[in-house]
């Protein structure tokens, strides 16, 4: 583990990496086996010993500002409904009716003042209480209090909603963020910033497969290089390991007009992109004037598919000094952009390793010494399910 450093000192350090022709590097490769991404027994591990276990993230507070504005997530474990209380509060809960199961909720969010099962209508109030049970003088006695939607452990903390997804865990954000990260985050202010906008995307692949693509600083060049290749320098990471979670600085190629000359005082944030991977499953990427956030979900059954989140997250329009109609133009440019990267080039790699990774003899595959967030994402994850294993079996 490393002591956080200054931004400054950080890119200074990015930069006399780039000088080098060089990046920072953990010691040893890291060797696995392609069935960690299909093993269906492991996939299960995974849903109950890391996402059933430890918060993660599933929107950002923007996206339900008002009371009874809500949104509905398919977590691994719970279909969820989250949704803002009357009091700025948030709330979430499982999306089903404890009558016969119905599903209550199908929309991807709104607003509702009233949760109303379709089947028998039964309805429920936003803080989950039981509210009307149809016909109740035929139906016959039912204790209420015990027959509310099923609670799942919700926070609201740096601007983002989190939660564990079991019903009988707690939830303790600063405590799992860490005495790093956690200030880290306040620092960055994201609960004045804004969803822009948010898509979900359900991709035959496996989670571990999507989120280590948006950790690897060494496939820019090659994958991108009609878009981040133009604009990111491959294999140049600053990298600081924080145990759970990390952060790295790429420098920008602009940074080049420094590489022959100190730059003194001047500011050299708009130079570089800072990536921070957040256990288990979220990448947060500083750009000079905007984050964006990437959450990678397992799928409730199938160890090959998953679902990928991506939220453009800005400055208010009234804090950026834009026009409106000028605010929503460069975002929605922005939005637009990303779109393009993730389906025209991430997607179609990612869903061809997948359909490799199946192959009865692919053989063993390796991290290298300069993969080191992504061999952090594996160290972390694969520690989680043997704690959770080493519980049960206790």
């Amino acid at each position: 583990m490393t002591t956080s450093l200054p931004r400054q000192d950080r890119i200074r350090r990015a930069l006399e990496l780039l000088r080098n022709e060089t990046t920072d590097k953990f010691d040893d490769l890291v060797q696995f086996e392609p069935d960690e991404f299909t093993d269906p027994v492991l996939a299960k591990d995974e849903r109950d010993h890391i996402f059933g276990r430890v918060p993660s993230i599933v929107a950002h507070g923007s996206e339900i500002s008002r009371p009874n504005d809500f949104v509905t997530v398919q977590m691994p474990r719970n279909n969820i409904i989250v949704v803002r209380q009357k009091d700025g509060s948030v709330k979430s809960f499982v999306n089903l009716c404890r009558h016969r199961g119905a599903m209550l909720e199908q929309s991807d969010k709104g607003r509702c003042r009233i949760f109303s099962c379709g089947y028998h209508r039964w309805s429920y109030d936003p803080d989950g209480s039981l509210r009307t049970i149809t016909r109740d003088a035929t139906f016959g006695e039912v204790d209420r209090e015990e027959h509310g939607l099923i609670e799942i452990p919700t926070e609201e903390r740096h601007g983002f909603i989190w939660v564990v997804d079991n019903a009988h865990a707690e939830i303790d954000v600063a405590s799992w963020l860490g005495p790093d990260i956690d200030p880290m985050l306040a620092e960055y202010e994201m609960d004045q910033l804004v969803c822009f906008r948010a898509g979900g995307f359900d991709e035959p692949t496996n989670w571990k497969i999507m989120q280590d693509a948006f950790l690897d600083g060494y496939h820019i060049q090659y994958a991108h290089p009609n878009t981040a290749g133009k604009i990111i320098h491959t294999n140049v990471m600053a990298f600081e390991d924080f145990g759970r979670h990390c952060r790295f600085i790429a420098p920008r190629k602009s940074i080049d007009r420094f590489l022959e000359e100190d730059p003194g005082d001047i500011p050299l944030d708009k130079y570089v992109t800072e990536t921070h991977f957040l256990l288990p499953n979220s990448t947060l990427l500083r750009q000079p004037d905007h984050f964006q956030l990437l959450t990678f979900r397992p799928h409730p059954t199938d160890p090959t598919k998953s679902r990928m989140e991506q939220r453009l997250l800005v400055p208010k329009v009234e804090d950026s000094g834009m026009t409106p109609e000028k605010w929503d133009r460069i975002w929605n440019k922005n939005w637009e952009i990303l779109l393009a990267v993730l389906h025209q080039e991430d997607f179609p790699l990612l869903r061809d390793s997948q359909r490799g990774m199946g192959s009865a003899d692919a053989g063993d595959m390796l991290l290298g010494r300069n993969e080191i967030a992504n061999q952090v994402f594996r160290r972390e994850t694969k520690k989680l399910v043997a704690q959770g294993r080493a519980e049960l079996n206790a």
